[in-house]
């Protein structure tokens, strides 16, 4: 699969907003979009006047980017919202919230979700107890992640959460850091999502 390989700062830059895509440096005035707050390129700091169409892609693009996923992937999971009872917009984020890299970033044993899709590719968690490889596996209610046992050997690993501790951990899951291990306590809603992506005009844009 495609991954962008090129200067994350860029894409912050290019969406106009922090996507914290460089784990703590994003906290820091070291931060590029701090010094830079346009788009980047020759015309970066010209005004521009979008179109309907540009701002819904801006928006599809920022929420791909934030989450680290392909455009195949973004599309797949914007039909699964559709069929799922509930506003597809809101349904979308909580499917993304809900994908387990995303939650080994929010547990805080990540700087990056970036990082955290390595770690779970590498084998580092289980859930339910069971060996998890794949990132894009959604959580439910009451779900156990836990970092494995030989995996609490690494320094990196142990001191994560504490190197990580600026973020703050949402509501919907219940992180242990004396057990190395989160109980996903309800489904994520709307307001437990910090994302400032319009989730409507990622829905108008596929709706077409």
């Amino acid at each position: 699969m495609a991954r962008y390989r090129g200067a994350v700062c860029k894409l912050c830059r290019r969406e106009g907003e922090k996507l914290f895509l460089k784990g703590v440096r994003c906290y820091t005035d070291k931060c590029a979009i701090e010094r830079r707050p346009y788009p980047p390129g020759h015309h970066g700091q010209r005004r521009q006047k979008l179109s309907d169409y540009a701002i819904q892609l801006r928006e599809k693009q920022k929420l791909k980017r934030l989450y680290g996923i392909a455009e195949r992937q973004m599309s797949n999971l914007f039909h699964k919202a559709t069929r799922t009872k509930g506003v597809t917009g809101e349904t979308m984020l909580s499917l993304l919230e809900r994908r387990l890299d995303n939650v080994v970033y929010r547990m805080g044993f990540s700087a990056s979700r970036k990082e955290a899709r390595q770690l779970v590719k590498h084998g580092h968690f289980t859930l339910n107890g069971s060996k998890a490889t794949i990132p894009s596996m959604v959580v439910s209610t009451g779900d156990v992640i836990e970092l494995r046992e030989k995996s609490r050997k690494s320094d990196k690993l142990k001191s994560a959460p504490e190197a990580n501790s600026i973020r703050e951990i949402p509501s919907w899951i219940e992180v242990d850091k004396d057990a190395f291990k989160a109980t996903v306590r309800d489904m994520p809603k709307r307001e437990d999502i910090t994302s400032t992506v319009q989730e409507r005009f990622v829905v108008e844009l596929y709706s077409k």
